[in-house]
């Protein structure tokens, strides 16, 4: 038996055999091996890790994963974030931005390198945030997402406000009550994060849901708001899904985002900005004692208005009516041209009755028995001449037969039981339709063989069963006397 610890016993790896050289007992590995071995030692040593560099190269994939990779003056590390991570991030990653990226190493066998899983990213410092701000405002800029021309004028009198903002700050709280004072409204609060992870998806789809509601049931005006805080916590209303629904959306829009020194790209959006979310409310509705005190004296001023101009009409009704003159001499020309034609038509009505009863003289002379007698004679003469020649008559009649005949001779020939007279059978299904297919007849639970001396019925051999057989008794067909068969020329 050989000795395992020899240098001449081969050895197994990868499934080929392998002589060991002289003095190395180490078995070698495969490639898959040692690259499982490298990729357990590293997410064993570095499973959580935080490294900052400046994003390059980043895409995002079809299936929703992103790639990108992280360097700084001297080294270069890939990264991945896969999709679901992708969806939570609080903003959207560009080349040049410097991050903070949270994750674990790990390797990728197939290409021989190593790269990060990011499971978090964050920009480091604000002033990265500022440079994303510019950029990410001169970009929506240029689109046309800021144009003064997109501004709409907000209702004067809106009879529901909508608001956008977190239902447990006191900016809801703020809102309500600035609104009360000035003008009670109906207000629809349309509760949503302000702040963190999924703040930005929940802002835009608040105000996306608002403009779908129903026409009758839709705000008049929306109020997208926020109390104060630092440029990480209004961060949400700088991405740029909340930008393009604000722009895009069918209800005028306030921004009242931070304090008055606070500027997102909201604001640029929106179609009004307030300064804070109580001066929203105030630019939301008009004080109501003003609106009455204002209508009072209106309803003074018209009624000032009326009076006076109904003391001048008065005046200038009465002037006028002076000047008029009176009914009997504005009459009195009407009623002596009214006599006159009365006299003119009483004169050509008698002239107009003689001119008729000549007419009729004149014409009943037409009708007189004579005349009559004369028209019909001369109808009847008409008549005679075109009386048709019985010899025509006789040769339409002629061709028509000829015609009738040649159409019986077409019709016996197309007669489909005329060859039942020469040995043939027909098939016909229980419908009454002919069969010229084996297949479909195979498919009929009964069929019918029409002879020339009757019918059979009969049923497939490979069909479907037959229905059960009607119990009212059929009647015999009367037997046939035999008929001599037509001799055979073969």
């Amino acid at each position: 038996m050989p000795d395992p610890f020899s240098d001449d016993v081969p050895m197994r790896s990868g499934g080929l055999l392998a002589q060991m050289p002289p003095g190395d007992n180490a078995p070698p590995l495969s490639v898959s091996e040692i690259s499982g071995q490298l990729k357990r030692m590293v997410e064993d040593r570095f499973s959580h890790v935080r490294i900052r560099g400046e994003i390059s190269g980043f895409k995002r994939a079809a299936s929703g994963h992103c790639y990108l990779a992280l360097k700084d003056d001297k080294a270069v590390i890939d990264g991945i974030i896969w999709k679901g991570t992708a969806q939570r991030l609080p903003f959207r990653p560009e080349d040049g931005l410097d991050v903070i990226a949270t994750g674990k190493l790990t390797t990728f066998p197939g290409r021989s390198k190593y790269q990060i899983t990011i499971e978090s990213l964050e920009l480091a410092g604000e002033g990265a945030l500022m440079q994303l701000f510019e950029k990410l405002k001169a970009r929506l800029a240029s689109e046309g997402l800021f144009d003064s021309e997109r501004k709409r004028a907000l209702p004067f009198l809106p009879r529901t406000i909508g608001v956008v903002t977190s239902p447990t700050g006191s900016v809801i709280r703020d809102i309500l009550h600035r609104l009360a004072d000035r003008f009670p409204s109906h207000v629809l609060v349309w509760p949503v994060l302000v702040q963190g992870e999924g703040a930005a998806g929940q802002v835009a789809a608040a105000v996306r849901g608002f403009g779908a509601m129903p026409e009758d049931e839709r705000p008049d005006l929306l109020i997208v708001a926020r109390g104060g805080g630092s440029i990480e916590d209004l961060w949400a209303f700088n991405e740029e899904p909340v930008v393009r629904a604000i722009a895009e959306s069918v209800i005028p829009v306030i921004s009242a985002v931070g304090h008055e020194t606070d500027t997102t790209l909201a604001d640029f959006a929106a179609d009004r900005r307030a300064p804070t979310p109580t001066a929203a409310a105030e630019m939301a509705v008009p004080v109501r004692s003003e609106l009455l005190a204002g209508v009072a004296e209106l309803g003074l001023r018209a009624s000032r208005a009326v009076n006076r101009s109904h003391s001048l009409a008065r005046e200038r009704l009465e002037a006028r009516a002076q000047r008029l003159p009176r009914l009997a001499d504005l009459l009195s020309p009407q009623q002596q041209r009214a006599d006159d034609l009365g006299e003119r038509l009483r004169a050509a009505l008698g002239l107009q009755l003689a001119h008729a009863r000549g007419t009729l003289a004149r014409t009943s002379g037409a009708l007189r028995p004579a005349v009559l007698d004369t028209r019909v004679a001369h109808a009847r003469d008409r008549l005679a001449r075109l009386t048709l020649d019985p010899a025509v008559l006789d040769r339409i009649i002629r061709r028509a037969g000829e015609r009738l005949a040649g159409l019986e001779r077409v019709l016996a020939q197309l007669d489909p039981d005329a060859p039942l007279q020469r040995g043939y059978a027909r098939v016909t299904a229980g419908d009454g339709r002919t069969l010229i297919d084996k297949a479909v007849a195979a498919r009929e639970p009964r069929l019918t063989l029409h002879f020339r001396d009757g019918a059979l019925d009969v049923a497939p051999a490979d069909g479907p069963p037959p229905p059960p057989a009607s119990p009212t008794p059929a009647a015999k067909a009367k037997p046939r006397p035999a008929e001599p068969r037509q001799a055979s020329f073969l």
